[in-house]
């Protein structure tokens, strides 16, 4: 016979908090759907591994849902009616998609924000050279990377050429089974003690990671750089480009490595990434499911992110602001700055972006009882920014506990978490620019494992209860 509960028992149990294993409640159809879902996801991270090849990937399913393009829609200056699904895209690196709902538009709308940018290493304008008879391209990485990690694995070469007549050429190498891919050599241990000696940070330099491209001269004698030359042909042949290209392109290098399951149960995904298109693309898949709506629904894809979401695809610029005031304005013949104004401060936003899992090899950066765990679900974060919450919007807590109202009446795993111990480092989001217009904004995402290496860790559980956190929170934030 059960004993009976004791009343400090049953006081602990009404009073405490405690966090779930989602795998716990996961089985049978369930199940099946996250897998599903989950192997869609893995698929998707293959296809787009740049900021652009996600927004032509995105542009390609949205339509599928009946998505239109919005600059159309303006040109006709077409009223919008509840159910009105949209799509704008942003110079081709950043994306906003949109369902209408029922209400007046100056009531606000549900968004949730993320970045479609990862940290990567680029080409410089001025990349292709020869020493030593081998063929090079100098590079700068992009976003914050641990150089060591991007030695000595295969990577591949993404991107657009713009050629002198304006054509512009698009660049895939390395990730079909039958293409070349590239690398970044290291030292070899044997002569690598004044290597070995340096701080990690300093073993690698920005300036080292110079890609091997080619080793092949050009068969003729008179010629100098033949290596080089070479290259030059082989690229002029394959896509009619010559050198001065390089100067109107923009060629990033990525890992060549695929999505894959990790784990002997498969619980979780490995892959390029993750930081934010784990977030972003639950965040889409959700909006592209939407019907009957009250509310405006918003999703905001942002590029530059992980430099600062500078630059005119980026958060900080006027590109959400803009499409905004257009929405409130397409078909209103009393529109002026008031109803957007109306429309920004009763909006409210999920940042969706990752925090770093608690990660057992490196206890010690952690707060434990502020870490973010696998399988617990959706990390819900108040503030993020570096130290003293530098950078960070700092949700307030009325806004928060509408975000936790309805994620519990809905059955929708979540637990609360910051970047890391408070002197140890920090990090932002997109959040603080577009509270700055006058939204209420929530940081929340995925946990992730390795975050800014070339290969992330993620958990299917926790990928899957995010897009369902998605759905409900476009659906029924009032």
């Amino acid at each position: 016979m059960e004993d009976k509960k004791t009343e400090g028992q049953k006081l602990q149990e009404r009073l405490s908090y405690n966090s779930i294993n989602i795998w716990n409640k996961i089985s049978g159809d369930e199940r099946k759907k996250l897998d599903d879902f989950c192997n869609g996801y893995k698929l998707f991270l293959d296809r787009a591994k740049t900021e652009r090849e996600y927004v032509a990937e995105a542009r390609k399913e949205a339509e599928k849902y009946g998505f239109v393009s919005f600059d159309e829609l303006v040109k006709k200056d077409e009223k919008l009616s509840p159910g009105t699904k949209v799509y704008k895209i942003i110079r081709n690196k950043a994306m906003i998609l949109s369902v209408i709902g029922k209400r007046p538009i100056e009531e606000g709308v549900n968004i949730i924000g993320g970045h479609i940018d990862a940290p990567r290493i680029d080409l410089k304008q001025n990349p292709l050279y020869e020493d030593s008879e081998m063929g090079l391209m100098k590079t700068h990485y992009y976003g914050g990377i641990k150089k060591y990690q991007w030695v000595a694995i295969p990577l591949a070469l993404h991107g657009v050429v713009i050629k002198a007549d304006g054509t512009v050429v698009n660049i895939c190498i390395g990730e079909d089974d039958n293409d070349p891919v590239f690398t970044i050599s290291d030292l070899l241990p044997h002569l690598a003690k004044d290597q070995m000696d340096k701080k990690m940070s300093e073993g690698i330099t920005g300036e080292g990671l110079n890609l091997l491209f080619g080793s092949e001269p050009y068969n003729d004698e008179k010629a100098s750089n033949k290596v080089k030359l070479n290259i030059l042909n082989i690229l002029n042949q394959k896509y009619g480009i010559v050198e001065e290209d390089f100067y109107t392109a923009e060629l990033e290098i990525v890992p060549a490595f695929k999505a894959r399951d990790i784990g002997i149960d498969r619980s979780m995904i490995g892959a390029y990434g993750q930081d934010d298109r784990v977030c972003s693309y639950p965040a889409m898949k959700a909006i592209f499911e939407l019907k009957d709506i009250e509310r405006t629904a918003v999703c905001l894809l942002t590029d530059k992110e992980e430099i600062g979401s500078m630059g005119n695809t980026g958060a900080e610029s006027r590109l959400f602001e803009d499409f905004l005031a257009a929405l409130c304005a397409i078909g209103n013949d009393k529109y002026n700055d008031i109803v957007l104004r109306k429309c920004l401060n009763n909006s409210m936003m999920l940042s969706a972006d990752v925090n770093p899992a608690f990660d057992p090899n490196y206890e010690s950066v952690y707060d434990k009882r502020n870490a973010s765990y696998f399988g617990k679900g959706i990390v819900i974060e108040k503030y993020t920014g570096a130290r003293g919450k530098a950078g960070g919007s700092d949700a307030n807590p009325e806004f928060i506990a509408k975000v936790r109202k309805i994620f519990n009446e809905n059955s929708i795993a979540w637990h609360v978490a910051e970047l890391g111990k408070v002197d140890q480092g920090g990090g932002g989001t997109i959040a603080q620019y577009i509270a700055n217009l006058g939204a209420e904004v929530l940081d929340c995402g995925v946990s992730i494992l390795s975050m800014h290496a070339p290969y992330e860790v993620t958990s299917k559980a926790d990928v899957y209860t995010f897009y369902n956190g998605c759905k409900v929170f476009y659906e029924k934030m009032q």
